[in-house]
C-alpha cells in the first residue's frame, strides 16, 4: 500500500508537469545543484586571490600612464591617486601551487578542487547596476536571476520544496533586495524563495490557529477548483497559475521545511567545521550549513548572500581596505571552507557546483593622498570569481590580469560568459535556453556567452 502511495504520488506529479516538476537536461553534467556565494561590496582581488607583488613596490606612488583605459577608471586614472600595495602575505598552496593571502588560510586547504576566472569584466562599476549584472545578467531591474533560469531550464529536484531558495545575510538585504533573486519576466514560479534567519523560516507557511490538515486540504482542494475554472479563460496568466502550484507546494512545505532549516541536531563535529559557535562564524557558517541541507533536499539552486547594502558589513572597503578585508574574510572563511570540506566529506561536491563571486573587482590605487587607512575603489575590469564541484576541474586558472590587477589581459573575459559556464555545468545550453517575451527569445546571457572550457575536467 505504502509503495502505491509513492507510485500514484510520483505519476501525477509526472504527469502534472508543473513549474515545479523535474525537467531533462540539454547534456550530461555531473551537477544536479548548484549554490551561488555572493559576496555584496566588491571583493578586493589583489587582497584575496590575486598575488601582485609589483603593487607593493610602488605603494604610496601614482601609477604611470596606462594606454587604451576607458570610461570611469580612466577618470579615476587622471585624478591624484596613490598605489596601494596589499598589507596581506601571499603564499602558494596545494599541488596547484595556487597563492592566496593569508585571509584565507582555511580556503588554502581547498584550491586544488577549485578552478578561478581573472579578469571578469561587467558592464557598470556602481554596485546597483553590478550586482544586477553579475546576478540576473543584465544591468537593469527586470530581467530573470541566475537561480529563475536554472529552475526554468531544470525544475525542481524535490516536489515538497521549491528549486530555488535565497538564505540572505542575517543582518540585512543586499543591494536591489529582492531583484537580485527575481524571476524577471519568467513565470512567477521561478522566483527565489527567501529564508529568514529567525522566527518562521518562510513567511505565510504556517496553518492558521485552529485548522487541522484534513481542513486545509478540503478548502485547498475548493480553492483549486476555482482557480483551474478561472485560469481555463486566462491560460496566459503565469501569475495565476504560479500561485496555483504555489498553494500545494506550501502545503507540502509545512512538514519539509522546518525539518530543513532545524540544525539543532547536528553533531559537534559539523558545528565545528562550519563555525556555528563562534560569534564571528555563526552568520555565514548557518548559511553555508543550510545551502548543505539544500542540496541534500534536492534543491537546484541555492542563493547565499554576505554582505548589507552598501555598509561597514559589506565588502566595499574605499577606507581602511586591510582592517575592512580581515573583518570580512574572518566571516567567511571557515564557513565556505567547511561547506566544499562536508560536500565532498558525504560524496555531493561531484553532484554540486559551488560558485563564488562579487559584483565588481577594486582598484589598486585610492584617489587623494595617502593620509588615514587607505581603501580601493571600484573596478568593472577585474572581478575575480571561482568554481568548485561538478564538472569543474580543480586547481586551474582561467585568464589573467596585468601586473598592477588593474585589468584583464589577453581575450576579454565577460560576465557573460560566466553566466553561459555555470548553465553549461547544470546541463543547459545557455543558446537553446530561450524565453520569448516582448517578441524576443530572451535568453540569461543575452547576444553574448563563451563557455570557459579551460575549467572543465
Amino acid at each position: 500500500m505504502a509503495l502505491g502511495g509513492v507510485a500514484i504520488d510520483d505519476l501525477q506529479a509526472g504527469a502534472a508537469r508543473g513549474p515545479f516538476s523535474a525537467s531533462s537536461t540539454h547534456f550530461p553534467r555531473k551537477a544536479k545543484s548548484c549554490i551561488f556565494l555572493f559576496m555584496q561590496g566588491g571583493v578586493s582581488q589583489m587582497d584575496s586571490f590575486e598575488y601582485k607583488p609589483r603593487l607593493r613596490e610602488l605603494h604610496g606612488k601614482p601609477l604611470s600612464r596606462i594606454p587604451d583605459i576607458s570610461g570611469e577608471l580612466q577618470g579615476r586614472l587622471s585624478f591624484p591617486h596613490v598605489t596601494i600595495g596589499s598589507p596581506f602575505e601571499f603564499a602558494q598552496h596545494g599541488q596547484s601551487g595556487r597563492w592566496l593571502s593569508d585571509r584565507f588560510p582555511n580556503l588554502a586547504g581547498h584550491v586544488d578542487d577549485i578552478a578561478f576566472i581573472h579578469g571578469i569584466k561587467t558592464d557598470n562599476q556602481n554596485h546597483g547596476p553590478s550586482t544586477l549584472h553579475v546576478t540576473t545578467g543584465s544591468q537593469f531591474p527586470g530581467s530573470p536571476s541566475v537561480g529563475s533560469w536554472v529552475g526554468y531550464g531544470l525544475g525542481s529536484g524535490n516536489r515538497n520544496m521549491p528549486g530555488y531558495m535565497v538564505i540572505q545575510d542575517p543582518r540585512g538585504a543586499p543591494v536591489n533586495g529582492a531583484a537580485v533573486w527575481s524571476n524577471g519576466y519568467l513565470p512567477a514560479a521561478y522566483q527565489g524563495t527567501l529564508l529568514r534567519p529567525s522566527g518562521a523560516p518562510i513567511l505565510n507557511l504556517g496553518s492558521p490557529r485552529g485548522v487541522d490538515r484534513i481542513r486545509q486540504r478540503r478548502e485547498l482542494d475548493a480553492l483549486q477548483w476555482l482557480n483551474n475554472r478561472h485560469l481555463a479563460k486566462h491560460a496566459d496568466n503565469s501569475e495565476l497559475e504560479a500561485r496555483i502550484s504555489a498553494y500545494e507546494l506550501a502545503f507540502r512545505m509545512q512538514t519539509e521545511a522546518p525539518e530543513l532549516v532545524d540544525i539543532s541536531n547536528e553533531s559537534r563535529h559539523v558545528r565545528d567545521l562550519y563555525g556555528l559557535d563562534n560569534s564571528t562564524t555563526a552568520g555565514f557558517g548557518r548559511q553555508c550549513l543550510l545551502a548543505r541541507r539544500m542540496v541534500e533536499s534536492g534543491v537546484r539552486y541555492t542563493l547565499l548572500v554576505h554582505g548589507v547594502q552598501i555598509s561597514s558589513s559589506s565588502w566595499d572597503d574605499h577606507g581602511d581596505v586591510k582592517g575592512g578585508m580581515i573583518r570580512h574574510c574572518a566571516e567567511v572563511d571557515q564557513p565556505v571552507s567547511g561547506l566544499l570540506a562536508d560536500l565532498k566529506q558525504r560524496g555531493l561536491l561531484d553532484e554540486t557546483l559551488v560558485v563564488w563571486a562579487s559584483e565588481m573587482g577594486r582598484t589598486p590605487f585610492k584617489n587623494g593622498g595617502m593620509s588615514g587607512s587607505p581603501g580601493r575603489e571600484h573596478n568593472s575590469w577585474a572581478l575575480t570569481m571561482w568554481m568548485a564541484g561538478g564538472n569543474v576541474k580543480g586547481g586551474t586558472t582561467v585568464g589573467q590580469t596585468d601586473e598592477f590587477s588593474l585589468r584583464g589581459m589577453g581575450e576579454t573575459i565577460h560576465v557573460s560568459d560566466v553566466h553561459a559556464t555555470i548553465l553549461d555545468q547544470m546541463g543547459l545550453d545557455h543558446e537553446q535556453l530561450t524565453y520569448l517575451h516582448a517578441g524576443l527569445d530572451r535568453k540569461l546571457t543575452g547576444v553574448g556567452g563563451n563557455i570557459l572550457s579551460g575549467i572543465f575536467a
